[in-house]
C-alpha cells in the first residue's frame, strides 16, 4: 500500500456515533491527534436537525436500516430497525429523549464484573458531558458539550397522557433522571434552540477546524489490521479505493451493536469455528463476538383522533411512563410506555390518518439473540437474529404494559381527542387475544446492545477497561459493550461510554 494511501495519528476512532463522538473530542482536548473513520455521510439533511424530522429520516439514505432474521416467536417477521448512518450515528436519527436508566442497571453490571461501572461511578461520568438546561445540581451537570433541556410547549395530547396516568394512580415524576424515576411525565431531551443536538454536533462540530482532527466520511472500514498481536490501524474504502488509517497509540471501535461484532469478525477476531466456515483467519478465538445481542421493545396502542391534532412543537415523543408489570418485583421498572402525538406502527402496518400512540414499552428484557456474518463479504448484511420474545417473562411483560395503556387510553382525558381505538382494537379483549396482537406487532425501541460484552466470564468481548480481549491497542467503545441493558433508552448511556472510554484511554 502507497504511502500516501495512508494516514497517521495517535487514534483512529471508526464511528463517529454517540460514544465515538465523545471519544473524540476528549482525545483532542487532550492535545492527540485523531482521524474518525465514519460510514456514513455528513449530517447535512435539514430532517436530522428538525426534533420533529426523524420520521422521515427511517430508511432514508442516512439509515443502515437494519433488518433482523425471520423472528420465530413473533411470527417468523423481520423486523426493521433504524440505524443511524451520518456523522452523529443514532443520535442523528432518534428520538432525542435524554434518559440514563435505574441506578441498579449500572451497580448491576458492576456486580458482574464490571469493576468501575456502578452508579456512584458512572453518574459523575452523565453530568460530565451535561450542559443541562436547569443548571448544576445533585444528577445534573453544568457547562458540558451536550445540551438537555425540558419539554417548554407542551403538546395538549401528551398532557392528557400525563393526566390520565395520574387518574390511574401513578404519580408524576419531574425527572427520570432525578430521585425518582418511576411515574409518568415529561422528559428531557437533547435539543437547543429548536434544534437537535446530536453527539457529533454537540461533541465535534464546535472543534471541526481543530489541527489534530481528520474526518473522513462514507468510508466503510473492513479489517481491523493486527500486527504482532497489536492493533495498528484499520483498512477501509472510499469510492472502490483501499485505504489505510494507522493509529500509533490505540485503535477505538465505536460501530455500534451492529457495527463494532461485525468488524471484528470480519477482522478474524471472534468465534473461530463461525469464522473457518467463511474462510476468514482466526486471530483471537473470542466465542462472545456478536452474542448477547437485545434490545428494548416497543408495541403500539393507536388510536384514531376526531380530528387532526395540532403540530408539536418538540421531538414529537414529549411524555412516558415508568411503572412495574405483573412479572417483577424489582425495585427498577420494568415497563417504559412511551407516547407519541402522531400514529406509529411499530410492524409497519396500518395506521390512520390522524391519530396518536400510547406505545408499550419493555426495559428489562431477558431473551437473548446474536449477530453473525452472513459471507466474508464486507459489504453483505450481517444476519442479525435478536430472538425477540423468547422468554416467557418478556411476553408476559409485554401483554401486561399493553392492558395497561388501554387502560390509559380509556381514561377522561383522552375523551376531546379520541375517536376510537384502532390498535389492537375493541374486539380484542382476553389476555390470549393480545399475548396473540404482542408477537404480531413487538418491534424496536431502538435499543439494541451487549454484542461485544463487558466482562470479565468467557463470553465477554472486552474487560472492564474496555479492552478486547487477546488483542493489544484496541478498545470497544459503544452500546455493543452494554451486557445487561439500561431501563431507559440508550442514547445518554452510550454517550457516558464514550466518557469513560477516553478517561480510560487518557490513563493508561
Amino acid at each position: 500500500m502507497a504511502e500516501n494511501q495512508t494516514h497517521r495519528a495517535d487514534y483512529v476512532v471508526v464511528g463517529a456515533g454517540s460514544a465515538g463522538s465523545v471519544v473524540v473530542r476528549r482525545l483532542l482536548d487532550a492535545g492527540n491527534t485523531v482521524h474518525v473513520v465514519e460510514a456514513g455521510s455528513v449530517d447535512a439533511d435539514p430532517n436530522i436537525h428538525s426534533p420533529q424530522g426523524w420520521p422521515l429520516l427511517l430508511t432514508g439514505a442516512n439509515d443502515w436500516a437494519v433488518m433482523t432474521t425471520p423472528q420465530k416467536h413473533a411470527n417468523n417477521r423481520s423486523l426493521y430497525w433504524p440505524r443511524g448512518r451520518v456523522l452523529g450515528g443514532s443520535s442523528s436519527l432518534n428520538g432525542m429523549i435524554y434518559i440514563r436508566g435505574h441506578k441498579n442497571d449500572y451497580d448491576s453490571w458492576a456486580a458482574n464484573g464490571a469493576e468501575g461501572w456502578s452508579w456512584d461511578e458512572v453518574l459523575p461520568l452523565f453530568k460530565k458531558s451535561e450542559d443541562h438546561a436547569d443548571g448544576a445540581s445533585e444528577f445534573h451537570g453544568k457547562g458540558g458539550p451536550l445540551h438537555v433541556e425540558r419539554i417548554a410547549e407542551r403538546h395538549p395530547v401528551a398532557q392528557a397522557f400525563v393526566d390520565a396516568a395520574k387518574a390511574l394512580g401513578h404519580m408524576e415524576t419531574e425527572d427520570f433522571n432525578g430521585i425518582q424515576m418511576t411515574g409518568v411525565g415529561f422528559n428531557h431531551t437533547t435539543t437547543k434552540d429548536g434544534r437537535r443536538a446530536s453527539a457529533w454536533q454537540s461533541f465535534v462540530a464546535p472543534v471541526l477546524d481543530h489541527a489534530n482532527l481528520k474526518v473522513t466520511t462514507d468510508a466503510v472500514v473492513t479489517r481491523i489490521v493486527v500486527d504482532g498481536g497489536r492493533a495498528t490501524g484499520v483498512e477501509y474504502h472510499v469510492d472502490g479505493e483501499v485505504l489505510r488509517a494507522e493509529g500509533g497509540a490505540e485503535v477505538i471501535i465505536s460501530a455500534g451493536a451492529i457495527g463494532s461484532p461485525k468488524l471484528l469478525l470480519l477482522s478474524g477476531i471472534g468465534p473461530s469455528g463461525q469464522l473457518r466456515e467463511l474462510g476468514i483467519d482466526s486471530v483471537v478465538d473470542l466465542p462472545g463476538v456478536g452474542e448477547n445481542l437485545h434490545d428494548h421493545l416497543l408495541a403500539g396502542n393507536i388510536y384514531e383522533t376526531k380530528e387532526p391534532l395540532v403540530a408539536g412543537r418538540h421531538n414529537l415523543l414529549e411524555s412516558q411512563l415508568y411503572a412495574h408489570s405483573n412479572q417483577t418485583d424489582e425495585e427498577a421498572p420494568d415497563l417504559q410506555p412511551l407516547f407519541l402525538h402522531l400514529p406509529y406502527p411499530t410492524d409497519g402496518g396500518a395506521a390512520p390518518e390522524h391519530g396518536y400512540t400510547i406505545a408499550p414499552g419493555i426495559v428489562r428484557p431477558r431473551s437473548r439473540g446474536s449477530l453473525r456474518l452472513a459471507s466474508a463479504d464486507p459489504a453483505a448484511a450481517p444476519l442479525v437474529d435478536p430472538n425477540i420474545l423468547a422468554d416467557e417473562y418478556d411476553v408476559e411483560a409485554l401483554v401486561d404494559a399493553i392492558v395497561l395503556c388501554r387502560e390509559i387510553g380509556q381514561q377522561d382525558a383522552f375523551a376531546p381527542f379520541r375517536k376510537s381505538e384502532f390498535t389492537p382494537g375493541p374486539a380484542m379483549q382476553t389476555r390470549d387475544q393480545v399475548r396473540e396482537f404482542a408477537r404480531q406487532v413487538a418491534g424496536t425501541y431502538h435499543h439494541q446492545v451487549g454484542t461485544c460484552k463487558m466482562g470479565v466470564d468467557d463470553l465477554s468481548v472486552v474487560d472492564p477497561q474496555l479492552r478486547v480481549r487477546g488483542i493489544d491497542g484496541l478498545r470497544v467503545a459503544d452500546a455493543s459493550i452494554i451486557p445487561f441493558v439500561p431501563s431507559g433508552n440508550t442514547n445518554a448511556p452510550s454517550i457516558m461510554i464514550g466518557e469513560k472510554a477516553a478517561g480510560l484511554i487518557l490513563g493508561a
